[in-house]
């Protein structure tokens, strides 16, 4: 018979800056349904996340006027701020639960801060993308996606990099990425959809970018892998 432990936990713990990420997300949105629902707020509370939005939320009108205008501060806060508020509980959800299970995976293998650059870094180009192809009247971008996507581009690489090690198909790191990114254009066409895609994509390339300099060996770890072929 195989020895367990009786004190082991039930499941393998998460990398703390995982935790770090997800919380206030989680926080975040318990606070806007309670407000909602006029638990401790009253009526007032009903226009919470709307207010969020406008004060915290990336839009490519919003922020040509704050560049025209060097308002650098804000322009910083609402790059970092936006992939915290949520358009609602299932928006929220879906991301908390993409963050915890990538952000294990690629956490794992990561130092803490490298998980922390890819996410903010996907942020970041996320937003950069969208204020620049989205049109004026687009709405705002929300939501933890492009971060979580720029996850997605770093366990991307570490899948590429292990197919390169075993001589196997490099291209099918990307099947995860594809698949997600036909369902949203399935959802697009079927129920209608924004410009999110792009913050999306923008966010993936980023991250899988972005872990060729912040994995453990970076780049020197893929040429010699590449080189031993």
């Amino acid at each position: 018979m195989h020895e367990t432990d009786p004190n082991a936990a039930p499941f393998n713990p998460l990398p703390w800056i995982v935790w770090a990420l997800a919380l206030p997300m989680i926080a975040m949105e318990l606070v806007m349904n309670l407000a909602e629902r006029e638990i401790f707020t009253g009526p007032a509370g009903i226009g919470w996340r709307m207010q969020a939005v406008q004060d915290y939320s990336v839009a490519r009108n919003v922020m040509e006027y704050l560049w025209a205008n060097r308002v650098w501060d804000e322009i910083a806060l609402r790059a970092f701020a936006y992939p915290f508020i949520h358009a609602g509980f299932t928006h929220a959800l879906f991301a908390v639960v993409l963050l915890l299970a990538l952000g294990k995976m690629v956490g794992e293998v990561f130092r803490w801060w490298a998980v922390a650059v890819v996410f903010f870094g996907a942020a970041l180009a996320g937003a950069a993308a969208f204020v620049a192809f989205v049109p004026h009247d687009a709405f705002a971008l929300i939501g933890a996606y492009p971060g979580v996507y720029g996850l997605i581009g770093a366990f991307t690489f570490l899948l590429w990099v292990r197919l390169i090690g075993t001589g196997g198909n490099r291209y099918r790191a990307f099947t995860l990425i594809g698949m997600l990114l036909l369902v949203q254009l399935l959802f697009g066409v079927l129920f209608g959809g924004g410009y999110e895609w792009i913050a999306d994509v923008a966010g993936f390339g980023a991250g899988f970018g972005l872990s060729f300099v912040v994995s453990p060996g970076g780049w020197g770890r893929v040429m010699a892998r590449l080189r031993q072929r």
